[in-house]
């Protein structure tokens, strides 16, 4: 039997490019903004746990 890989990928490739017009750059911006937040957050609560449990 063989593999036909063109429709999954035509699939992701159509949704992608459905959604790419949609998006702001301001909700980019935020999105990026937050997770530097995020990241920040989580790695100083892992240093005081870290330091909690010495």
């Amino acid at each position: 039997m063989e593999s036909n890989n063109y429709l999954p990928i035509g699939t992701v490739s159509g949704t992608f490019l459905s959604i790419v017009p949609n998006i702001l750059s301001e909700d980019i911006l935020k999105t990026v903004f937050l997770a530097v937040i995020g990241a920040t957050v989580s790695f100083i609560v892992s240093l005081i746990l870290k330091n909690i449990l010495k």
